[in-house]
């Protein structure tokens, strides 16, 4: 007799209410809804902005469903997609500049479900809609950016160790230095060779040519590595600042491949706008605060970031601006009081050492410049109300602390507050400025409406496959295939709760690898049976069964090891698109199999298990 024992069915119903708890968030639709938040960072929605827009919606008699506070932004929820639209309209004319409004689906999962971390899968940039961005950062401009400092660090350093050279400039991404005999050739040789072994390994490779006198001085390949890794990180954490400020729920900026960035904004349908947030200029300056004897024309006036009714008097000239920073991070100074170190170049160092060696017991700003958008309203030719755009230049000042000593590249600022608002320094000053330039390699943009096809086309093309392999199976292999069929449900219902809970994201080549899924978890089930066919043959049915079963597993295992083994390498060189089809394609292997040896054979158990059979009907 086949019999599965207790434990075994318990498991099968564990596996099958945890996969029906996950999967229940996707039946409950999103909700059009709008987010909105102060365009200032550093402010966070409260009462008065929850207040204005009421005000706004009661005056335009627009229709919302719910308008609450959350963490710092507002919420306000929508019945109908042209009730969001219409809204995210009125409120950008009547608020313009002062907030950032951002189009958002809000979930309306359960609060019972989303205790036990229920939340429904997230829809990629193919269905969801939005535009993307593949950025590309120019590796060769940092590479001769370092090779500049480089060149003027060794010139400066001869000088001081009494090197003479004829001539000296970077040649094909080398420093090439020569000397007028051997005396000074063989003592620069030894100093490159000092120095060309750094904490990482190699830095530098040195080309000798001694019939010459030439030195040519190259980064190895960990240096170069060094610099790559570092101006892609800069680049990156400067991209995520940038585009927080655009209030995209859910934005990816991730590095792809070595000197890639690619960033996602679902729902954002103007790449224009968003390109010009992405691409504009921030950066920052140190200035002498200025004193009593500075002329007025010399000094200028500005307001501190965190404090908009506090000013303060700067020197009109800039000691260093933010694209001489090489490294920012926080740290504790001897009372145990937060403060930030800088990293400076060379040549921000020299200036910096220049303007406070006179100047120690004044203080120095830090002021973050930034590119702004000023918006008004204007009527167009047609005489509708729309929004036109200038740029500015907004200066804050986000740090003022006392010059203690003579500062040279490295330095700290101390008097930043609390370890957080140190933190949030260090990050404005690394990501402030890129730190290579950066071009578009490519750019797309998915409509709102493509992407609803999307889904619509995706989940018919699995109807239409489903209800083929449901009909051909039940014809074909009459109560067994109805046993296969309720294990395709319950292999759906898997994968779809697995995603949900692994916070996997659904793309339109995801929806291709669940198709394929389900060919590949009949197949399983086919093999079986075919497999009791021929032990049919031979044995009596309840053997045939057993053996049908047992011999076929070895089969399916092997199948679906080699087929996972190749998911697993498209997930790991593959990106977005292609690694959407890997996830559903991995989880669907491991699901099939559960459900197609598992499942399957309990329901056969269940019906033919304890019955004494004389013929099957497969």
């Amino acid at each position: 007799m086949n019999r599965f024992s207790i434990y075994q069915y318990l498991l099968i119903l564990v596996v099958l209410v945890i996969g029906c708890l996950y999967a229940l968030p996707n039946l409950y639709p999103t909700q059009p809804s709008i987010q909105v938040a102060y365009t200032d960072s550093g402010k966070s929605a409260d009462q008065l902005l929850l207040d204005e827009l009421q005000t706004i919606f009661d005056d335009t008699n627009s229709k919302y469903e719910e308008i609450f506070l959350r963490e710092n932004k507002i919420v306000i929820k929508f019945s109908s997609l042209e009730e969001q639209l219409n809204s995210k309209t009125i409120i950008q004319n009547s608020l313009l500049d002062k907030v950032i409004v951002a189009l958002n689906l809000e979930p309306t999962t359960p609060d019972w479900l989303k205790n036990i971390g229920g939340k429904p899968v997230k829809l990629g940039l193919d269905l969801s809609g939005g535009v993307h961005f593949l950025l590309e950062v120019d590796i060769e401009s940092a590479q001769e950016g370092r090779l500049e400092l480089l060149l003027d660090t060794y010139r400066k350093t001869f000088q001081e160790e009494r090197i003479n050279f004829s001539s000296s400039s970077i040649e094909e991404l080398s420093l090439f230095f020569q000397f007028p005999n051997k005396e000074n050739y063989n003592k620069a040789l030894n100093l490159y060779k000092k120095d060309s072994i750094g904490a990482s390994g190699v830095q530098y490779e040195i080309t000798e040519k001694p019939s010459q006198n030439v030195i040519l001085l190259a980064f190895s390949d960990i240096a170069l590595r060094e610099i790559r890794d570092y101006a892609v990180g800069q680049n990156l954490m400067t991209l995520r600042n940038r585009v927080n400020e655009l209030g995209v729920s859910e934005p990816v900026v991730q590095r792809q491949g070595a000197n890639r960035i690619v960033v996602e904004l679902p729902g954002v349908q103007d790449p224009t706008a968003a390109k010009k947030i992405i691409g504009k200029t921030a950066n920052l300056e140190f200035r002498l605060e200025a004193n009593a004897r500075t002329s007025p024309l010399r000094k200028e006036e500005f307001g501190f970031k965190d404090n908009q009714f506090a000013t303060a008097f700067l020197e009109r000239a800039v000691v260093v601006s933010g694209d001489r920073v090489t490294n920012a991070s926080t740290g504790f100074d001897e009372s145990g009081f937060p403060q930030v170190n800088i990293t400076l170049d060379m040549e921000g160092g020299r200036a910096m050492q220049k303007a406070t060696s006179g100047n120690i017991g004044r203080k120095l700003a830090v002021l973050f410049v930034e590119q702004k958008n000023k918006s008004k309203l204007v009527r167009d030719e047609s005489g509708r109300d729309v929004i036109e755009q200038t740029s500015y230049i907004e200066k804050n000042i986000i740090s003022l602390a006392t010059v203690q000593a003579v500062l040279g590249t490295s330095f700290r600022i101390t008097g930043v507050g609390n370890p957080q608002e140190a933190s949030e320094l260090a990050l404005l000053l690394r990501a402030g400025a890129l730190a290579a330039p950066m071009k578009f390699v490519e750019e797309r943009t998915v409509g709102p409406s493509l992407g609803k096809e999307n889904i619509e086309l995706g989940m018919k093309s699995i109807l239409i496959g489903f209800s083929l392999v449901v009909l051909f199976m039940i014809f074909y292999y009459r109560v067994f295939g109805l046993a296969a069929n309720i294990s395709l449900v319950i292999n759906l219902i898997l994968i779809t709760g697995i995603m949900s809970l692994l916070g996997a994201t659904l793309t339109l080549p995801g929806i291709a690898g669940i198709v394929l899924t389900v060919g590949m978890a009949v197949d399983a089930n086919v093999l079986i049976f075919s497999r009791i066919r021929e032990e049919l043959k031979e044995k009596d049915p309840q053997t045939a069964i057993r053996d049908g079963f047992s011999r076929a597993f070895v089969t399916i295992f092997d199948a679906n090891v080699t087929t996972l083994i190749a998911a697993l390498i498209l997930y790991v060189i593959g990106t977005g698109p292609i690694k959407g089809f890997a996830i559903t394609l991995s989880i669907g292997i491991l699901t099939s199999m559960f459900t197609a040896i598992m499942c399957t054979r309990g329901m056969v158990n269940l019906i033919y298990g304890n019955k004494n059979i004389k013929a099957l009907k497969i």
